[in-house]
């Protein structure tokens, strides 16, 4: 009889082997040894080389005494002295040793200021060192620090990166959420992707859907070769309009990152390692507040909704010095400024780049105030400063 082709009898003797087979305990199809899968051999070849870096910082600030606010409620326009209080700031993150000396890339936000820092690194194998900073480049968002010991240390290889084409395996090796050698994986999304956090235009980044966490900041991102793919910086948990997001982690392309390291080499073969010097101020920097006494603080559509103030207008002034030309001029915490000289601002980065060329003793104008959504109770004036 034939069926299809095939005669019963072949279909009987196919039949009877298959029953042969699973009877004498062979496995029908060969199993693959995970230790053998290239995630698994990529993993094993960086993880000695990746860092989990813990950062620790003592800054001082000043804030409002509680006091003024009570006081005010009763004695009207009370105003008070400002006080210090010292903070321990810690920090997350991941790196990873690109040269057997142990000279080690992270993000520049993860080492900030870390001249005035403590710097915990943590091998793969649980040694713990102490690092020190040696320079960064705030714009690109990485930072170079070393360890010293008398061996040489394992590191990832950065003549040889990966070519990051569009649909390739890449995983994230690091310190997600605290968690050491932790793996996540997913492929490379897009490249020349251009993203703003905090005001800080980062540009060519590399996108991916691998899951990035905090404490992964600083971390590879490789390829199942092992190679270099990028350095792990930032997600995106929602668009500028606020729509939540899935699979939007962005990475400092390795072609970068080689560069970036020459440049850092050079400054290390020039700069002996810093010496512990005096904590700074959070706002160290600020034109603001170096020029004004003006702490800052951006208004956004959370906090203006919050406010009742008008949308898409002005920087709310968070705290005034005490004795500075602000604070004479009777500039007070929760005003905000809406222009300086005859420009419009709606951001601290807008403000501060009107204020970059100021000098000492030259005088600006401030327009102050508050203006409501609702459109009652306004009340904006210009207020002249002079820079001290």
């Amino acid at each position: 009889m034939n069926l299809g082709g095939k005669s019963l009898l072949s279909c009987e003797s196919w039949a009877l082997s298959l029953w042969l087979l699973v009877a004498s305990g062979t496995p029908l199809f060969a199993q693959a040894d995970p230790a053998s899968e290239p995630a698994v051999l990529a993993v094993a070849k960086v993880l000695p080389a990746v860092v989990n870096i813990n950062t620790e910082r003592i800054v001082r600030r000043r804030v409002r005494d509680p006091f003024e606010d009570f006081a005010a409620q009763y004695f009207g326009n009370y105003r008070g002295r400002s006080r210090e209080i010292r903070q321990t700031l810690q920090s997350l993150g991941s790196g990873f040793i690109v040269d057997p000396a142990g000279y080690i890339v992270t993000n520049d936000h993860v080492v900030q200021r870390a001249a005035d820092l403590k710097i915990e690194v943590t091998m793969n194998d649980g040694k713990t060192y102490n690092a020190h900073y040696i320079t960064g480049d705030k714009k690109k968002d990485l930072a170079f620090i070393k360890v010293d010991a008398k061996a040489d240390f394992p590191f990832i290889n950065l003549e040889n990166i990966s070519p990051n084409l569009l649909g390739q395996t890449v995983l994230v090796v690091g310190n997600a959420a605290g968690y050491g050698s932790s793996i996540s994986r997913g492929i490379l999304s897009g490249t020349k992707r251009d993203i703003t956090i905090d005001e800080t235009d980062y540009k060519d980044l590399l996108q991916t859907d691998a899951a990035i966490n905090p404490g992964n900041s600083g971390g590879p991102l490789i390829d199942l070769s092992g190679r270099l793919v990028g350095v792990s910086s930032a997600k995106m948990a929602f668009t500028p309009q606020g729509v939540p997001t899935q699979g939007l982690g962005f990475a400092i392309p390795a072609e970068t990152v080689r560069t970036s390291v020459a440049l850092f080499k050079e400054v290390a073969q020039n700069k002996p390692p810093p010496k512990n010097q005096p904590a700074e101020s959070e706002t160290t920097g600020s034109q603001a507040q170096q020029l004004f006494g003006l702490q800052l603080q951006n208004l956004t559509p959370d906090l203006t909704d919050a406010l009742g103030y008008v949308q898409g207008r002005g920087v709310l002034v968070s705290a005034v010095e005490p004795e500075s030309p602000a604070d004479r001029a009777g500039i007070q915490r929760g005003l905000v400024i809406y222009r300086v000289g005859r420009y419009n601002v709606s951001s601290i980065k807008q403000l501060e780049s009107l204020l970059a060329r100021v000098e000492p003793g030259t005088s600006v104008d401030f327009t102050v105030g508050i203006v409501r959504a609702n459109g009652q109770g306004q009340q904006v004036e210009t207020v002249p400063l002079t820079a001290r």
